[in-house]
């Protein structure tokens, strides 16, 4: 069934017969078009998602379920995690075994050295085929939210350049749009079900558009469902689509914030560039947006994930606005008479409603304590940009590892990165949150960020669409949106 499935994706997705029901959900992904065609751009976390499981998976609530791996069990000092695979195969119906899995996560976890999510994945030790179907991996120390992080889509497995579903992925040679079609159970590893209880399924197309074309597609009928919404774009979906669907705002945890970029000149003392991020009135930032229960934060790592609690819920909680502004103020003016220079800095921002918003506020922020502010496009070379991801885990690390001096992207703390280092080895849960918290306090001493909230992120969903839930990682998997019932 599984090979009929596959050739039938040469000659057209849909001139199948593969026991879905309905037509297709049509679904939109805000991104570039320009670079965006096949499997890559924006559609690419999805897409390996549904056609390249991992040995485990997201549902829609961002929870962990089995995927690859049918079930697991953890060590006792929770430095091993042995999964055992579902009896299942590969494209080219060869069993999915244990060293399958073994050298397709390898590759992956090699393929993603130098990056960020590979910093994340580095308590990783070893990975071991100990049976036919029977993977164990051994971690450094004991990390509670391992097995979130061994869901993210990166970590799909594949062989020979395919994965194993759940769902079959074919892309339109001469436009970004792919067409996914659910693979039949006993493809899945699952049992035959009994006759005439074939699961309903629906297949999906997923198209990246600009975020103008894709409100408009949603607000005209011609797509479902839109993702990727990001608060550059988000005044764009507030007008018109409201009669048709309703506008959906992930719970999102993440970093939303200013990287600087240099620290030549005006930026040069860590207490100036402070003095950028006290002058900023984050509630006010976000007024214009209209959006309800967003949380501003003044840390680089919110207070919460540390536990015990390691910092005030605030910096300078002792200082109201005003006093905040003069003290910026004070700093910026004695720069400017020693040197005989005019403060200025520019910030990239990305281009949309939201992101004009962003600069007319925090343009007005820092001319009030003397700085002219010069926005640029967003990729090009400026003093400070937006750094707007959201969390694959809530840990401290997550976001420590964002600022890793390996990654080049700004400003950073070599003792930070020793000390998260550090951690890695740590067996004890205080001791690791005290090297962490240690670690957050070199990235704030250093100012190497200002931190503004937690990532925007929204989608427009008819209410038509099942399968869909806000979740704090804002990632939405495509296979339960096609409904199959086993």
């Amino acid at each position: 069934m599984k090979r009929l499935l596959i050739s039938c994706l040469a000659i057209g997705l849909f001139a199948c017969d593969d026991g879905s029901t309905g037509g297709p959900l049509d679904i939109a992904v805000i991104g570039n078009t320009a670079s965006s065609s096949g499997p890559f751009g924006p559609q690419a976390r999805y897409l390996r998602a549904a056609g390249a499981e991992g040995l485990v998976a997201l549902d829609p609530e961002g929870q962990v379920i089995p995927a690859i791996a049918q079930r697991w069990i953890v060590t006792d000092d929770a430095m091993s995690y042995i999964f055992r695979m579902r009896d299942s195969t590969w494209p080219d119906d060869e069993p999915i075994g244990a060293e399958d899995v073994r050298d397709a996560l390898e590759a992956r976890i090699r393929a993603l050295r130098g990056t960020a999510l590979g910093l994340d994945l580095a308590k990783i030790t070893e990975v071991r085929a100990m049976t036919g179907q029977i993977v164990e991996i051994r971690l450094s120390s004991p990390m509670p939210e391992f097995l979130r992080l061994l869901a993210q889509p990166e970590l799909g497995l594949m062989k020979s350049g395919s994965g194993a579903g759940p769902m079959v992925v074919s892309f339109d040679e001469d436009a970004p749009l792919s067409r996914l079609s659910v693979l039949p159970p006993t493809a899945r590893g699952l049992p035959e079900p009994p006759e005439g209880r074939e699961p309903s399924t629906r297949p999906l197309t997923l198209t990246t558009m600009s975020a103008p074309r894709a409100v408009r597609a949603f607000d005209e009928g011609s797509v479902d469902l839109v993702l990727g919404g990001t608060i550059a774009n988000f005044p764009l979906a507030q007008p018109g689509p409201l009669s048709r669907g309703t506008i959906q705002v992930d719970p999102a945890l993440g970093l939303f914030g200013l990287v600087f970029t240099n620290d030549v000149g005006l930026l040069s003392d860590p207490a100036r560039r402070e003095a950028l991020s006290m002058a900023i009135d984050r509630a006010a930032l976000i007024e214009p947006f209209g959006l309800g229960g967003w949380q501003p934060t003044t840390w680089v790592v919110p207070q919460s994930l540390f536990s015990p609690l390691q910092y005030p819920a605030t910096r300078w909680s002792e200082f109201d606005l005003e006093q905040r502004r003069a003290e910026a103020a004070g700093r910026i003016g004695a720069w400017e008479e020693q040197v005989g220079e005019r403060a200025q800095v520019s910030i990239a921002l990305p281009a949309g409603p939201g992101g004009d918003i962003l600069f007319r506020e925090i343009e007005g922020a820092w001319s009030r304590i003397g700085v002219e502010t010069r926005r640029v496009p967003f990729g090009e070379q400026a003093d400070l940009f937006l750094l707007d991801v959201t969390a694959r885990y809530s840990s401290p690390r997550w976001f420590l590892n964002r600022f890793n001096c390996t990654l080049d992207q700004g400003l950073c703390s070599p003792e930070a990165d020793a000390l998260v280092a550090e951690s890695l080895v740590q067996r004890v849960a205080d001791d690791k949150q005290s090297l962490l918290a240690d670690a957050h306090f070199e990235l704030i001493a250093n100012e190497v960020f200002i931190p503004l909230g937690s990532p925007v992120r929204w989608s427009l969903v008819r209410g038509a669409v099942t399968g869909y839930e806000p979740n704090p990682w804002a990632l939405h998997p495509l296979f339960p949106m096609a409904g199959p019932t086993i």
